[in-house]
Protein backbone atom coordinates (compact mmCIF):
# COMPACT_ATOMS: atom_id res chain seq x y z
CA UNK A 1 0.00 0.00 0.00
CA UNK A 2 2.57 2.22 0.19
CA UNK A 3 6.12 2.89 -1.72
CA UNK A 4 9.11 4.89 -0.56
CA UNK A 5 10.94 6.48 -3.54
CA UNK A 6 14.35 8.33 -2.79
CA UNK A 7 15.06 10.67 -4.94
CA UNK A 8 18.75 12.46 -5.29
CA UNK A 9 18.65 16.09 -5.73
CA UNK A 10 22.19 17.29 -7.26
CA UNK A 11 24.10 19.88 -5.53
CA UNK A 12 23.74 23.13 -6.93
CA UNK A 13 27.54 24.42 -6.42
CA UNK A 14 30.46 21.70 -6.11
CA UNK A 15 33.81 22.93 -6.44
CA UNK A 16 35.09 25.78 -8.34
CA UNK A 17 38.54 26.82 -8.82
CA UNK A 18 39.35 30.58 -9.37
CA UNK A 19 42.39 31.99 -11.23
CA UNK A 20 44.09 34.88 -11.20
CA UNK A 21 46.98 37.08 -11.72
CA UNK A 22 48.00 40.38 -10.21
CA UNK A 23 51.06 42.28 -10.78
CA UNK A 24 53.14 39.19 -11.70
CA UNK A 25 52.10 36.74 -9.22
CA UNK A 26 49.67 33.64 -9.87
CA UNK A 27 46.83 33.84 -7.04
CA UNK A 28 44.69 30.12 -6.70
CA UNK A 29 41.77 30.29 -4.83
CA UNK A 30 39.68 27.14 -4.13
CA UNK A 31 36.11 27.33 -2.65
CA UNK A 32 34.60 24.07 -1.55
CA UNK A 33 30.79 23.66 -0.87
CA UNK A 34 29.65 20.82 1.19
CA UNK A 35 27.74 18.85 -0.69
CA UNK A 36 23.77 18.48 0.99
CA UNK A 37 22.11 15.02 0.12
CA UNK A 38 18.50 15.63 0.07
CA UNK A 39 16.14 12.47 -0.08
CA UNK A 40 12.62 12.86 -0.24
CA UNK A 41 10.53 9.83 1.02
CA UNK A 42 7.12 9.40 -0.70
CA UNK A 43 4.42 7.08 0.57
CA UNK A 44 1.97 5.63 -1.87
CA UNK A 45 -1.66 5.14 -0.63
CA UNK A 46 -2.99 8.91 -1.16
CA UNK A 47 -5.19 11.00 1.24
CA UNK A 48 -4.19 11.54 5.00
CA UNK A 49 -1.58 8.28 4.48
CA UNK A 50 0.21 10.08 2.11
CA UNK A 51 3.28 12.86 3.55
CA UNK A 52 6.24 14.17 2.70
CA UNK A 53 8.98 13.25 5.31
CA UNK A 54 12.52 14.19 5.40
CA UNK A 55 14.58 10.83 5.22
CA UNK A 56 16.83 12.13 8.31
CA UNK A 57 13.67 11.52 10.54
CA UNK A 58 13.28 7.93 11.66
CA UNK A 59 13.84 5.20 9.72
CA UNK A 60 11.37 3.12 8.18
CA UNK A 61 10.04 0.50 10.45
CA UNK A 62 10.50 -3.10 9.43
CA UNK A 63 6.74 -3.48 9.99
CA UNK A 64 6.06 -1.20 7.23
CA UNK A 65 7.98 -3.97 5.22
CA UNK A 66 4.38 -4.95 3.62
CA UNK A 67 4.39 -1.44 2.33
CA UNK A 68 7.22 -1.24 0.31
CA UNK A 69 5.52 -1.80 -3.61
CA UNK A 70 9.19 -1.78 -4.99
CA UNK A 71 9.88 -5.02 -3.74
CA UNK A 72 7.33 -6.69 -6.09
CA UNK A 73 9.12 -7.35 -9.47
CA UNK A 74 5.57 -8.27 -11.28
CA UNK A 75 3.87 -5.97 -13.62
CA UNK A 76 0.34 -7.30 -12.27
CA UNK A 77 -1.03 -8.27 -8.89
CA UNK A 78 -4.35 -10.05 -7.85
CA UNK A 79 -5.89 -7.13 -5.67
CA UNK A 80 -8.64 -7.55 -2.96
CA UNK A 81 -10.36 -4.10 -1.92
CA UNK A 82 -11.27 -2.89 1.78
CA UNK A 83 -14.44 -5.29 1.94
CA UNK A 84 -12.78 -8.39 1.22
CA UNK A 85 -13.76 -9.07 -2.31
CA UNK A 86 -11.35 -10.01 -4.88
CA UNK A 87 -11.18 -7.52 -7.29
CA UNK A 88 -8.87 -10.07 -9.96
CA UNK A 89 -5.42 -9.30 -11.03
CA UNK A 90 -4.93 -5.65 -12.17
CA UNK A 91 -1.33 -3.63 -12.90
CA UNK A 92 0.67 -2.55 -10.32
CA UNK A 93 0.21 0.70 -11.24
CA UNK A 94 -3.72 0.55 -11.68
CA UNK A 95 -3.53 -1.08 -7.65
CA UNK A 96 -1.49 1.94 -6.88
CA UNK A 97 -3.90 4.70 -8.72
CA UNK A 98 -7.21 2.45 -6.63
CA UNK A 99 -5.23 3.01 -3.28
CA UNK A 100 -4.89 6.83 -3.51
CA UNK A 101 -8.46 7.74 -5.45
CA UNK A 102 -9.71 5.39 -2.11
CA UNK A 103 -7.18 7.37 0.41
CA UNK A 104 -5.73 3.94 1.80
CA UNK A 105 -3.03 1.72 1.69
CA UNK A 106 -1.90 -0.85 -0.54
CA UNK A 107 -0.72 -4.37 1.62
CA UNK A 108 1.47 -7.16 0.51
CA UNK A 109 0.04 -9.83 1.37
CA UNK A 110 1.35 -12.68 -0.31
CA UNK A 111 5.17 -11.44 -2.02
CA UNK A 112 5.76 -15.01 -3.74
CA UNK A 113 2.44 -15.74 -5.13
CA UNK A 114 1.91 -15.49 -8.81
CA UNK A 115 1.12 -12.84 -9.39
CA UNK A 116 1.97 -11.50 -5.60
CA UNK A 117 -1.26 -10.59 -3.62
CA UNK A 118 -2.05 -6.93 -2.39
CA UNK A 119 -5.22 -5.58 0.04
CA UNK A 120 -6.69 -1.98 0.36
CA UNK A 121 -7.05 -1.33 3.57
CA UNK A 122 -5.81 1.73 6.39
CA UNK A 123 -2.65 0.39 7.60
CA UNK A 124 -2.41 2.30 10.43
CA UNK A 125 -5.77 1.04 11.97
CA UNK A 126 -4.99 -2.30 10.79
CA UNK A 127 -1.61 -2.39 13.04
CA UNK A 128 -3.32 -0.69 15.97
CA UNK A 129 -5.94 -3.56 16.21
CA UNK A 130 -3.03 -6.10 15.76
CA UNK A 131 -1.61 -4.83 18.82
CA UNK A 132 -4.74 -4.54 20.88
CA UNK A 133 -5.15 -8.00 20.12
CA UNK A 134 -1.45 -8.99 21.14
CA UNK A 135 -1.61 -7.12 24.60
CA UNK A 136 -5.20 -8.60 25.06
CA UNK A 137 -3.61 -12.06 24.66
CA UNK A 138 -0.71 -11.54 26.85
CA UNK A 139 -2.99 -10.17 29.70
CA UNK A 140 -4.81 -13.45 29.70
CA UNK A 141 -1.44 -15.47 30.04
CA UNK A 142 -0.48 -13.52 32.65
CA UNK A 143 -3.55 -14.09 34.31
CA UNK A 144 -3.31 -17.62 33.95
CA UNK A 145 0.53 -17.82 34.79
CA UNK A 146 0.98 -19.12 38.69
CA UNK A 147 3.13 -17.49 41.19
CA UNK A 148 5.15 -20.29 43.60
CA UNK A 149 5.13 -19.36 46.84
CA UNK A 150 7.41 -20.51 49.75
CA UNK A 151 6.78 -21.74 53.40
CA UNK A 152 9.96 -23.37 55.24
CA UNK A 153 9.60 -25.18 58.44
CA UNK A 154 11.78 -27.02 60.87
CA UNK A 155 11.20 -30.94 60.77
CA UNK A 156 10.33 -29.86 65.09
CA UNK A 157 8.33 -26.68 64.01
CA UNK A 158 5.76 -26.00 67.00
CA UNK A 159 2.13 -26.00 66.77
CA UNK A 160 1.24 -22.11 66.38
CA UNK A 161 4.57 -21.56 64.10
CA UNK A 162 2.65 -24.74 61.97
CA UNK A 163 -0.57 -23.05 62.26
CA UNK A 164 0.76 -19.97 60.95
CA UNK A 165 2.17 -21.91 57.47
CA UNK A 166 -0.80 -23.61 57.57
CA UNK A 167 -3.20 -20.52 56.98
CA UNK A 168 -1.05 -18.52 54.52
CA UNK A 169 -0.18 -21.71 52.47
CA UNK A 170 -4.26 -22.17 52.15
CA UNK A 171 -4.67 -18.07 51.68
CA UNK A 172 -2.20 -18.41 48.74
CA UNK A 173 -4.20 -21.31 46.65
CA UNK A 174 -7.52 -19.63 47.61
CA UNK A 175 -5.51 -16.31 45.38
CA UNK A 176 -4.50 -18.95 42.94
CA UNK A 177 -0.52 -19.59 43.57
CA UNK A 178 1.48 -22.97 43.74
CA UNK A 179 2.81 -23.30 47.35
CA UNK A 180 5.87 -24.76 47.91
CA UNK A 181 6.54 -26.23 51.63
CA UNK A 182 10.37 -26.61 52.33
CA UNK A 183 11.38 -28.91 55.27
CA UNK A 184 15.21 -28.37 55.35
CA UNK A 185 17.59 -31.18 57.24
CA UNK A 186 21.12 -29.66 58.10
CA UNK A 187 23.86 -31.76 60.11
CA UNK A 188 22.51 -34.39 62.37
CA UNK A 189 18.98 -33.24 61.57
CA UNK A 190 19.26 -35.99 58.86
CA UNK A 191 18.63 -38.40 61.59
CA UNK A 192 15.30 -37.15 61.87
CA UNK A 193 14.45 -37.70 58.20
CA UNK A 194 11.05 -40.21 59.18
CA UNK A 195 9.88 -36.69 61.25
CA UNK A 196 9.84 -34.33 58.61
CA UNK A 197 8.62 -36.82 55.47
CA UNK A 198 5.06 -37.06 58.94
CA UNK A 199 5.05 -33.48 58.79
CA UNK A 200 5.10 -32.87 55.17
CA UNK A 201 1.92 -35.71 54.77
CA UNK A 202 0.33 -33.97 57.30
CA UNK A 203 0.49 -30.62 55.99
CA UNK A 204 -0.84 -31.78 52.88
CA UNK A 205 -3.58 -33.76 54.39
CA UNK A 206 -4.38 -30.54 56.41
CA UNK A 207 -4.95 -29.06 52.98
CA UNK A 208 -7.63 -31.45 51.78
CA UNK A 209 -9.24 -30.67 48.58
CA UNK A 210 -8.02 -27.30 48.31
CA UNK A 211 -4.42 -28.07 47.07
CA UNK A 212 -2.96 -30.90 44.26
CA UNK A 213 0.08 -32.44 44.85
CA UNK A 214 2.17 -31.43 41.48
CA UNK A 215 5.44 -32.66 42.82
CA UNK A 216 7.96 -33.63 45.64
CA UNK A 217 11.20 -34.84 46.76
CA UNK A 218 11.46 -36.67 50.00
CA UNK A 219 14.82 -37.89 48.92
CA UNK A 220 17.58 -35.41 49.76
CA UNK A 221 18.03 -32.93 52.37
CA UNK A 222 16.09 -30.02 51.15
CA UNK A 223 13.05 -31.90 51.29
CA UNK A 224 9.40 -30.13 49.55
CA UNK A 225 6.16 -30.53 48.44
CA UNK A 226 4.66 -28.34 45.76
CA UNK A 227 0.68 -28.24 45.54
CA UNK A 228 -1.09 -26.13 43.19
CA UNK A 229 -4.87 -24.83 43.84
CA UNK A 230 -7.67 -27.30 42.63
CA UNK A 231 -9.82 -24.69 40.53
CA UNK A 232 -13.26 -26.32 41.53
CA UNK A 233 -12.82 -25.92 45.43
CA UNK A 234 -11.35 -22.52 44.73
CA UNK A 235 -14.34 -21.28 43.02
CA UNK A 236 -16.94 -22.68 45.22
CA UNK A 237 -14.86 -20.72 47.97
CA UNK A 238 -15.23 -17.92 46.16
CA UNK A 239 -18.83 -17.56 45.25
CA UNK A 240 -21.30 -16.43 48.20
CA UNK A 241 -23.56 -18.26 50.09
CA UNK A 242 -27.18 -18.26 48.63
CA UNK A 243 -29.78 -16.84 50.44
CA UNK A 244 -32.37 -20.00 51.70
CA UNK A 245 -36.16 -19.03 50.37
CA UNK A 246 -38.50 -19.46 52.98
CA UNK A 247 -40.87 -22.39 51.71
CA UNK A 248 -44.80 -21.66 51.31
CA UNK A 249 -45.95 -23.92 54.04
CA UNK A 250 -43.38 -21.46 56.15
CA UNK A 251 -44.94 -18.46 55.17
CA UNK A 252 -48.53 -19.49 55.58
CA UNK A 253 -48.03 -21.10 59.46
CA UNK A 254 -46.49 -17.65 59.70
CA UNK A 255 -49.33 -15.77 58.48
CA UNK A 256 -51.87 -17.44 60.00
CA UNK A 257 -50.30 -16.92 63.15
CA UNK A 258 -50.62 -13.46 62.89
CA UNK A 259 -54.35 -13.69 62.19
CA UNK A 260 -54.54 -15.40 65.28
Amino acid sequence: MARVTNMMVPPLIQLTCLQSKFSGLRLQLKVKVNVVDHRISCRYGGGSNSRLQDSRQSPRDDDDQPLDVDTIRSNTVRLIDDQQNMVGIASKAAAIQMAEDAELDLVILSPDADPPVVKLMDYNKYRYEQQKKKREQQKKSAALRMDQKELKMGYNIDVHDYSVRLRAAQKFLKDGDKVKVIVNLKGRENEFRNNAVELLNRFRNDIGELGIEESKNLRDRNMFMVLIPNKVVVQKEKEPPKKKRKSKSTETEVSAAARV
